[in-house]
């Protein structure tokens, strides 16, 4: 069964940021708490860890912005 990938609420007033790059490859393996991704808020570049592992499935493109809660990608 897949995991969903979701944006995360990294600050209290956080509802949306800029998805700023894959840290893995589409297709790769991943290990829980391996840094997965990069987003960018008003306040920082955050790099945010995979939530378990498994086989990455890209969804989210680089300079795109999402809200909190959007699906980014998969673990299957």
């Amino acid at each position: 069964m897949s995991q969903e990938i979701l944006l995360p609420k990294i600050d209290f007033s956080m509802t949306k940021a800029k998805f700023v790059e894959w840290l893995v490859d589409d297709g790769a393996d991943v290990e829980e708490g391996e840094l997965l991704y990069a987003i960018e808020n008003e306040k920082a570049v955050e790099e945010v860890p995979a939530p378990s592992s498994g086989k990455l499935k890209q969804v989210a493109q680089p300079d795109e912005e999402y809200e909190v809660g959007k699906v980014l990608g998969y673990l299957e």
